[in-house]
């Protein structure tokens, strides 16, 4: 491939081949972070070493997994947010394959083998698995498996088979330590926000919605002929609490999503930027459709809500951008006058 990596001890598929790295901000998801490192412990396939990423600001957190986490490198988050831990992490790892797993996720025993698996193939810059919702409290019947993205889970419209995919999901997902260097790593606060969404207790800033999609689209530029995988039989299962399950954090997270994707597209392009969801588009239209005519009007509705709040939110924000790109020149031209 362009810009081809060096081919590393990844094919001797080697134990040693694999460090973990679990990002985490909260003390209130201590249960969950530990379940987490528990699951990456138990693994068939061991890692290397298992780094414990933490924010600055979440010095009780800090202090509480350097006293009780034995064998985790426990580390600070040397930039700001998910994207700047996953970065920290990334450049503290001596393992040629870097896997990232959520604080509130639990890995299957052979989740590891799985992923690392699939770095057989030379061209593969990533690859990620499937994700089990965990519900703490049963998923209400209004809320359709298509937009189980919103809380971070395989969703209905993906692949279901292993094959080439745009992206990876942050959740589940490892990445050639090689291919994050040389990228720079995820790009801290490209979306401009920083907004926790779903409280302090949990969910995403609100300027790291798509990130892994910009990493992926930006090194598959750096590196053509690099492909990255989908391999669901690596799964996970990522926790699911009651607040994410209410229509206040549905529509909040398609309004987030929509901006989000905008700010994407005016990076990378429509062309990336776009191209896997104008596929799961007429896979929603179907489903909307299927909902109707088997009376489940809930889910039916839930996905016109859904649909028309992105496209709402991803309008605005184009509309703004171009606005502000207006503005900028216009105060360039006065000012050369």
């Amino acid at each position: 491939m362009g810009d081809a990596l060096e081919r590393s001890e990844i094919g001797d598929r080697k134990p040693s081949d694999v460090s973990v790295v679990i990002c985490a901000y909260t003390l209130h998801r201590w249960s969950e972070l530990n379940a987490a490192v528990a699951s990456v412990r138990e693994q068939t396939y061991p890692a290397r070493e298992i780094f414990v990423v933490i924010d600055q600001e979440s010095e009780a957190l800090l202090e509480r997994a350097r006293r009780e986490m034995e064998g985790i490198e426990v580390v600070v988050n040397k930039a700001a947010r998910l994207s700047g831990a996953r970065t920290s992490g990334a450049e503290l790892a001596t393992a040629p394959i870097v896997v990232f797993l959520d604080d509130d996720a639990i890995a299957d025993r052979n989740w590891l083998a799985h992923l690392v698996e699939t770095f057989q193939d030379p061209r593969v810059l990533g690859a990620g698995g499937h994700i089990d919702p965990l519900w703490l409290r049963p998923p209400p019947g209004w809320f359709p498996a298509e937009f189980n993205w919103i809380v971070g889970c395989t969703y209905t419209g993906m692949p279901v088979h292993n094959g080439q995919v745009r992206n990876l999901l942050g959740a589940n997902m490892a990445v050639r330590a090689d291919v994050i260097r040389r990228t720079g790593g995820f790009t801290a606060g490209w979306g401009g926000g920083s907004t926790r969404l779903g409280g302090p207790r949990g969910g995403k800033a609100v300027s790291e919605a798509c990130d892994e999609t910009e990493f992926c689209i930006r090194a598959s530029r750096q590196f053509p002929g690099g492909i990255w995988l989908y391999c669901p039989q690596a799964r996970i299962q990522h926790v699911v609490p009651a607040q994410r399950t209410t229509w206040r954090y549905f529509v909040r997270r398609c309004r987030m999503e929509g901006t989000a994707k905008s700010v994407l597209t005016g990076v990378t392009g429509s062309r990336d930027g776009l191209g896997s969801e104008r596929r799961y588009v007429l896979t929603i239209a179907q489903s909307f459709f299927r909902y109707l005519i088997t009376g489940n009007f809930g889910r039916a509705f839930a996905i016109f809500v859904g649909l028309a709040v992105t496209a709402i939110a991803y309008g605005q924000t184009r509309l703004l951008q171009a606005l502000a790109k207006t503005w900028s020149g216009e105060r360039l031209n006065c000012r050369i006058r």
